[in-house]
């Protein structure tokens, strides 16, 4: 494995343990949720540029694009979550209360 890999799949791997491990806030769990978004993009974009194809080369950006729609909608949960429930602490949040 190359340190390009390793250092993608490590960033990877951080930000499903955080995902996973640190579940306080809802902000935090939507900023790993991020970070993990981020390394499969340019992972994928470095792995379009090694295969010098013009086929995969939409896919980091559809990959982007679909991120930024995960995060506005992570956001507007986050804002609606905070002005019903006043915070943004996951251990608060009870489904069957809603």
């Amino acid at each position: 494995m190359t340190p390009v890999h390793f250092s993608f799949s490590s960033a990877f791997t951080l930000g499903l343990m955080g995902l996973a491990f640190h579940r306080t806030h809802l902000l935090s769990a939507l900023l790993c949720l991020e970070g993990m978004m981020l390394s499969l993009f340019i992972a994928l974009a470095l792995w379009a540029m090694q295969l010098e194809s013009t086929m995969f080369s939409t896919a980091p950006m559809l990959l982007l694009a679909f991120s930024a729609c995960e995060a506005s909608a992570g956001l507007a949960l986050l804002v609606a979550t905070a002005r019903t429930h006043g915070t943004d602490r996951l251990q608060n949040l009870n489904l069957l209360q809603c």
